[in-house]
């Protein structure tokens, strides 16, 4: 039986399966673990502020390490990285499930996401290198829908259980699954070609992990401690400072950890940079609207899942079949149609009111939803179709953090803009009234979305004029 699956003519699809269970694990499990923290504060005996820190790590952890763990895979072999990474993965997500304090709870959290940043840094460089070009964007087409339905699963799942269970069992989860995928990918997924003898990077993995984590806790938290005191000035000043050291070294080595060459070519770096703007404005609106539908519409929790659920719901039916679209006519119409369909999610919701129906809000995230999955599938098969076979652990590690960053910079600076103009308009007021608070709140709202909307139709322009796709269909 196994014998006929690795010689079989459809192995790629096997391949398929086997990097799409990784990528819905590890989105799973950074949304899964939200539903469970009143649980874990009580049973920890830690405050929610606290227990934030599991969500916070995985987070920092993944992002920091992904452009890392791609160029080991460019230098050693994709298929060692992406097993070794379920491995962890596994054996963190067990680690956690037995965690009998708050700072082990956080350390295996740690544990998992560098085993979850090593496959999720290079799954799309193996569906590019597993595919032939015509498959491609159907292939990450399904990709992104099975992304996709992790976030939309998480919490439906965390909640389920959590009651049934108990919080740990969110983790054990994992273990079975994760040790299938693991012996399976052992199985499946091919040897990898002769690499070519380089020299890792090691002071260059140190200074941008360290600069990024500083940078990006600074980032993340400045709502929390204040953006102007020591802990967040001091964290932001050092991750800069790491940074600009880590791009100084990086001109001068011979064998850079990120050869800034690769954005001279310009549909990867167009690739990138659209890819970055999708996601801030995406998650700008995601991290925003639960509090409109919620304290301003008074929703119950029930019909507010419900409501964000279109979204992915919406990307997940749209990716797989503009993956498909794309790979007969190209990604151009596809990705600046998504994100002009995104643009004008973002206007709608300029006109939502502090009176307005689930039917009158809903619209806003079927363009939303929709946009976002016409946009993904072709953008990626465009930009990592761009390389060299030799660049596409480390392309996919950079197009992974681009992603990353973007939703980070998108929760972090809509929420800090949305207090910013919530607290000047209700300024010299002492106790607001109910009107002037919920006015306050959509007025806020109101501007967020007006300058997301603008970010989104840069990206539109961006998007457009991006040639390397026929450049690449001639070769």
């Amino acid at each position: 039986m196994l014998e006929r699956i690795t010689q079989s003519p459809k192995l790629r699809w096997f391949i398929l399966i086997n990097v799409v269970l990784g990528g819905f694990m590890a989105n799973l499990d950074s949304s899964i673990v939200n539903v469970a923290l009143p649980t874990m504060s009580m049973d920890l005996n830690v405050g929610l502020a606290t227990i934030q820190w599991t969500v916070t790590v995985y987070l920092l952890a993944i992002t920091s390490c992904l452009p890392v763990f791609g160029r080991l895979s460019d230098l050693l072999s994709r298929k060692k990285v992406f097993i070794t990474g379920f491995l962890i993965f596994t054996i963190g997500s067990a680690l956690c499930g037995l965690a009998e304090s708050f700072r082990m709870l956080v350390a295996m959290r740690a544990l998992q996401a560098l085993g979850a940043a090593m496959f999720m840094s290079i799954n799309q460089a193996m569906i590019v290198s597993a595919f032939p070009p015509e498959e491609r964007g159907r292939a990450l087409g399904i990709n992104g829908t099975l992304i996709a339905l992790g976030g939309l699963t998480g919490p439906a799942l965390g909640g389920l259980l959590v009651s049934w269970a108990g919080w740990r069992s969110i983790f054990y989860i994992n273990v079975p699954i994760g040790i299938l995928a693991y012996l399976a990918a052992r199985i499946i997924l091919p040897a990898d070609e002769k690499k070519q003898d380089a020299a890792f990077d090691y002071k260059g993995s140190v200074l941008f992990t360290l600069g990024l984590i500083c940078t990006l806790f600074a980032v993340n938290n400045g709502s929390l401690f204040g953006w102007t005191s020591k802990i967040i000035e001091g964290s932001l000043g050092s991750g800069l400072v790491l940074l600009a050291v880590f791009f100084y070294t990086q001109m001068r080595v011979k064998v850079p950890l990120i050869d800034f060459r690769i954005y001279q070519n310009i549909p990867f770096m167009i690739g990138n940079l659209s890819s970055f703007l999708n996601h801030l404005t995406t998650f700008a609106n995601l991290i925003l609207m639960p509090f409109y539908l919620q304290h301003i519409l008074s929703f119950s929790t029930g019909k507010v899942g419900l409501m964000m659920a279109i979204f992915p719901a919406c990307v997940a039916l749209s990716a797989p079949v503009c993956g498909y679209l794309s790979d007969r006519y190209g990604p151009i119409l596809l990705t600046t149609g998504g994100l002009l369909l995104k643009t004008s999610g973002f206007f709608y919701l300029f006109t939502v009111t502090a009176s307005s129906s689930f039917w009158q809000v809903a619209p806003s995230l079927v363009l939303l939803g929709i946009g976002a999955g016409m946009f993904q599938s072709p953008n990626i098969s465009c930009t990592m179709g761009s390389v060299q076979p030799e660049q596409l652990g480390i392309a996919g590690g950079l197009n992974a953090l681009a992603r990353n960053l973007g939703q980070i910079l998108g929760v972090s600076f809509s929420v800090l803009l949305f207090e910013h103009w919530q607290a000047a308009l209700l300024s010299g007021i002492y106790q607001p009234t109910a009107t002037q608070s919920t006015h306050a709140f959509v007025s806020a709202y109101h501007s967020v979305m007006l300058l997301v909307a603008g970010i989104s139709l840069a990206s539109v322009f961006l998007a457009f004029y991006r040639r390397g796709y026929i450049m690449v269909k001639k070769e």
